[in-house]
């Protein structure tokens, strides 16, 4: 094994850029989280996956650090804070965080919390996520926003929140809730705070672009802004409006996209401030700051700016605005959310097994009645050298098609594909390890054969209920090992879950700044565990993900910094199998009557022993009481 550092992994998995100050690895080869920015203070993933299983925490766990949302959260308004300062902003700055990015409830009580020293608030997108604000928002000076499709009774709850503190803004989505919600403050009497969703021109860019521009789910055209403010003059109710809000999407992978935004979006409030809505003193500027998932500031899941340019971006954009118009600067309010949270959770697996293709050497020996398939590979594979390689790579992959072929065709025995079979993966393992003699001169050929030896490692987890992102939209996630990075992983590999899907696996990676199709891992150790992390995963997947083969949510954890190291805390076990089973309507008493009658039948016909029938019992009331991944 050649010379192997931490620093070359830390380059190889670019932890160093998208891990900020909260992932690194140690002298021990281990992956290591600094929650609070401080590398004093850290804990090791590894320990703490072994810790974890000792304490009876089952494989894979989700562990959060509430510590880095809070360290996020600071982040944040600290950016805002130093570009108001810089550019002599005259009002504050107020985020609300939304809760549909991530409604766990220990979470939202974190996110509130740390909050409440830099008037963070919340932001709900339905009547469900409505009720949970209310009830959680606990910080006075903070915004509670109000989103999404709206009825008489979403509008009733909103309004009527306003008598127990909460300062609660109903923002008009589309134009037939304006009326609505007018109506039902004077039926309450109870005067609300109005924003408006402007439908912005401007569209923004990655994967979520089509939430934003002039075929956008939510907001008012130009024409409906106009209307609006009629109404409101009519009913005399301008001074309810106290907020505009716009909105470019989730993940906005380029800072231009954000800034043409942001002079469209400050010109509506301009406007609308002159127009007469002298209370209007909120503009919302909603979310899109993304996160740099995978440090190569090109992709979809990457960015090309900090937080503080984006901070800086936006209050310079509404200040010069709002200026040239002659009109106070307004409180500037931000749903970010993913820049928020994503970092702070982290899903922990081991690998179950792997599927090697290369094959460093064979003992294939042709018989004279072999096919003449059989003798070139042979042939190839005992004259191979460096001045015949690309020939000879060109000939195996020939030979490798005709193989397939003649045995489709009944022209080639199994016996004979199984052998042809193995010459082919032998040589093109060889032809690889030549290649890399010369990679200027190789190059093609190092690309191609790396990807198509790559190994098979089966891990233990569901891509569909803890990653649903990376399957659905192709979105990338931080993956690595989170041990023996001292060591140079010398295997390639695409990782598959557990379900029976051929979409179950991840096979695009990102490693020394570029796209790659299989991730470099370590070689297997005989009884001893291989523990893989997939990182930054605390924002909408837990939201997001399903039932796909019936594999529940996973054991979860916090974690938190402690004096003595680190603390752990609201240990949730992963659904049973009963559970999951219940949520599709299979309930434990009728499937357990129902294997009974089939034991009695079956005993009556002697199928079956008591001694059989207790034990079948038996092994199906654990399975249902049993985690649904593998122990």
């Amino acid at each position: 094994m050649s010379f192997w550092s931490v620093e070359q992994s830390l380059e190889r998995y670019g932890t160093q850029y998208w891990g900020l100050d909260f992932f690194n690895i140690n002298e021990k080869g281990n992956v290591i989280v600094t929650p609070n920015g401080d590398k004093t203070k850290s804990i090791d993933l590894k320990d703490l996956t072994e810790d974890l299983q000792d304490r009876g925490i089952r494989l894979p766990i989700l562990v959060r650090f509430p510590d880095i949302v809070h360290s996020r959260i600071k982040l944040l308004s600290n950016c805002f804070q130093n570009a108001m300062n810089d550019c002599d902003y005259k009002a504050d700055y107020m985020g609300v965080y939304p809760i549909k990015v991530n409604q766990h409830r220990d979470l939202v009580k974190e996110v509130v919390e740390s909050g409440k020293g830099t008037k963070l608030g919340l932001e709900a997108g339905s009547k469900p996520e409505l009720l949970v604000v209310l009830a959680m928002m606990e910080n006075p000076n903070g915004l509670v926003i109000c989103n999404g499709f709206k009825d008489e009774e979403y509008i009733e709850t909103a309004l009527l929140s306003r008598k127990i503190g909460r300062n609660t803004i109903i923002v008009v989505d589309r134009m037939d809730e304006l009326p609505m919600i007018l109506d039902v403050s004077e039926k309450l009497n109870i005067e609300a705070k109005i924003g408006l969703r402007v439908k912005l021109y401007s569209k923004g860019a990655g994967k979520w672009v089509d939430s934003s521009g002039a075929r956008s789910k939510f907001g008012l055209t130009p024409s409906e802004v106009c209307k609006a403010l009629d109404m409101l003059k009519e009913r005399d109710k301008m001074d309810s409006l106290e907020l505009v809000h716009f909105h470019i999407g989730s993940q906005i992978p380029s800072i231009q996209s954000i800034k043409s935004s942001l002079k469209e979006g400050a010109r509506y409030y301009a406007e609308i401030k002159q127009m007469g809505a002298k209370n209007l003193q909120y503009i919302d500027v909603g979310g899109g700051l993304g996160v740099d998932y995978d440090g190569t500031g090109k992709s979809n899941s990457s960015t090309n700016y900090s937080e503080q340019e984006y901070a800086n971006d936006v209050v310079y954009a509404i200040a010069q605005v709002c200026d040239r118009h002659e009109v106070p600067h307004p409180n500037i309010v931000t749903e970010a959310g993913r820049a928020l949270v994503a970092h702070h959770s982290v899903l922990l697996m081991n690998v179950l097994g792997a599927n090697e293709v290369a094959k460093k050497e064979h003992n294939v020996v042709p018989e004279r009645k072999d096919s003449p398939i059989i003798h070139n590979l042979a042939a190839i594979y005992s004259s191979l050298n460096l001045d015949s390689l690309n020939e000879a790579y060109n000939d195996v992959m020939e030979l490798k098609e005709d193989a397939l072929k003649l045995y489709s065709l009944g022209y080639l025995s199994l016996t004979e594909r199984a052998k042809a079979e193995d010459l082919v993966w032998t040589n093109l393992t060889r032809i690889l390890e030549l290649a890399y003699v010369d990679p200027s001169e190789f190059e093609e050929i190092i690309n191609h054969l790396t990807d198509l030896l790559s190994d098979t490692y089966f891990t233990n987890f569901s891509i569909f209920q803890s990653i649903p992102d990376s399957w659905a939209v192709n979105h990338h996630f931080p993956v690595m090992p989170i041990h023996r990075l001292d060591e140079e992983p010398q295997r390639k590999a695409i990782l598959v879950d557990l379900t029976c899907d051929s979409d179950g696996k991840i096979d695009s990676f990102v490693e020394s700044g570029k796209m790659s199709k299989s991730l470099s891992v370590h070689e297997l150790k005989e009884d001893e565990n291989y523990y893989m992390g997939v990182f930054l995963i605390g924002a909408y997947q837990e939201a997001l993900g399903d039932l796909h083969n019936l594999f529940g949510d996973t054991d979860s954890v916090d974690v938190c910094l402690h004096e003595n190291g680190y603390k752990v805390s609201h240990v949730s076990e992963g659904d049973t199998v009963a559970e999951v089973l219940s949520y599709i309507h299979y309930h434990r008493n009728d499937l357990l009557a129902s294997i009974r009658n089939a034991i009695e039948v079956n005993i009556t016909e002697n199928k079956i022993t008591g001694k059989e029938a207790r034990l079948l019992v038996r092994k199906y009331e654990e399975g249902l009481s049993g985690y649904t991944y593998l122990e």
